[in-house]
C-alpha cells in the first residue's frame, strides 16, 4: 500500500495509551523484538505492557509462536480500538487548531491507482501551496478498501471508482465517466470518433485484474468480453496497462481519468464506446456520514473535486479541438 506524507506537524499522540499503541506496533510488525528496533524502546518495556493490557483483559492478545505472534480475535478487536482512538486524537488535535484560527493538522485520504500520476499531484500541490501546515497521508487502495477505511474512521476522505451511495457516506461530489478504449494514436481505432465492444474486441485486449473496480464493472455490464475466458493479458497495474497500449501491442477498456496524463501528453487516445448498454462509471468524492469532520477536511474534500472536474474538462476540451 503507498503512502504519501507531507511534513510531519505536532500532534498529541501521547494522549493514546502506551500498552494500547505497543499492542497495535507488535500486530503491524509480527514480533515483541520488531516492534523493539521500531519503537527505539527496550523490548522488555513493550512486552510488560502487552502482558498487563492481556492481564487486564482477562484474554490473550496474541498467538504466540517461536517465529512470531499473531492476533488472536481479541487482538483484533484491540488493534480496531486502537486506530479508532488515534484517529480520534488526530481529529481532536485538528479541532483544537482550528479553534485557534489555524487550518493545519493531519488529514488521511484514499485513492485508486490510476490518480497517481496526474491527479494526485496537482491535488497536494494545490493543497500545499493553500494550505502549507496540513499533514496528507494517502494510501492507493481499491474501491472495497476505502469504503471500509471510511466506515471505520480510520480514512478522512476517499476518492474511489463506483463508490455506491448508502447511509453512512457523504458524497462530496460525484460525475459519471463514460467508457471508453484507449489506443496509441497510431492505432487503427485511434482515427474512429466512436467504436463499438465487438471492434475492441477484434484486438489484443489488456485488461485490469479483479481487484479494480473497471475489471467488476466490465465482467457485470459486458460479461461477454470474457466468454472466451480471459483476454490475451490481466494485470492489477494500470500503469503496465497504459505502457503496453501506449506502445501498439494493445488496447484497453477504461475510463477517461484513468488515462487522463496520457490523453493530455498525446501519447493515448480516448475513444468512446457507442454500444447502448455501455453505462458509465462514476468517481466520487466521499467522507463518513457518520462524525463530524474538521472544516479543512471538508474544504479538502472539495479541493479535490475541484481537481478532478479541472481534469476532466482540460481531457475532454483536447479531445474536441480540431485535428
Amino acid at each position: 500500500m503507498l503512502k504519501i506524507r507531507t511534513p510531519m506537524v505536532a500532534t498529541h499522540r501521547q494522549l493514546l495509551p502506551k500498552s494500547l499503541h505497543y499492542a497495535e506496533v507488535v500486530a503491524k510488525v509480527g514480533s515483541i523484538q520488531a516492534a523493539a528496533k521500531e519503537l527505539s524502546i527496550a523490548a522488555s518495556a513493550i512486552d510488560r505492557q502487552v502482558l498487563l493490557l492481556e492481564a487486564e483483559l482477562g484474554l490473550p492478545l496474541f498467538e504466540r509462536f517461536s517465529g512470531g505472534m499473531r492476533l488472536t480475535a481479541a487482538g483484533e478487536v484491540i488493534v480496531v480500538l486502537a486506530r479508532r482512538w488515534r484517529a480520534d486524537i488526530n481529529r481532536m488535535g485538528i479541532e483544537l487548531k482550528l479553534l485557534q484560527g489555524v487550518d493545519q493538522g493531519r488529514l488521511k485520504l484514499a485513492a485508486m491507482d490510476s490518480h497517481t500520476n496526474g491527479l494526485l499531484p496537482l491535488f497536494v500541490a494545490r493543497l500545499a501551496q493553500q494550505y502549507p501546515k496540513i499533514q496528507l497521508e494517502i494510501d492507493i487502495m481499491s474501491t472495497d478498501q476505502a469504503e471500509a477505511g471510511l466506515l471505520s474512521g480510520e480514512l478522512d476522505i476517499a476518492v474511489a471508482f463506483n463508490l455506491k451511495a448508502q447511509r453512512d457516506l457523504h458524497v462530496v461530489w460525484s460525475t459519471g465517466l463514460p467508457l471508453g478504449c484507449i489506443a496509441a494514436p497510431g492505432h487503427p481505432l485511434a482515427a474512429q470518433a466512436r467504436t463499438s465492444l465487438k471492434d475492441v474486441a477484434g484486438h489484443p485486449l489488456a485488461v485490469q485484474g479483479r481487484s479494480l473496480a473497471i475489471r467488476r464493472y466490465l465482467e457485470t455490464s459486458h460479461a461477454q468480453l470474457f466468454s472466451e475466458g480471459e483476454p490475451p493479458l490481466v494485470t492489477n497495474s494500470l500503469q503496465l496497462v497504459k505502457k503496453l497500449v501506449q506502445s501498439g501491442s494493445h488496447v484497453a477498456l477504461t475510463s477517461e481519468l484513468d488515462a487522463a496524463s496520457e490523453i493530455l501528453a498525446g501519447t493515448l487516445c480516448f475513444i468512446p464506446i457507442r454500444d447502448r448498454d455501455a453505462k458509465p462509471q462514476s468517481v466520487v468524492v466521499a467522507i463518513s456520514a457518520r462524525r463530524r469532520l474538521p472544516r479543512i477536511a471538508r474544504i479538502a474534500a472539495e479541493l479535490l473535486a475541484s481537481e478532478i472536474d479541472d481534469c476532466l474538462k482540460q481531457v475532454r476540451a483536447r479531445a474536441q479541438a480540431p485535428g
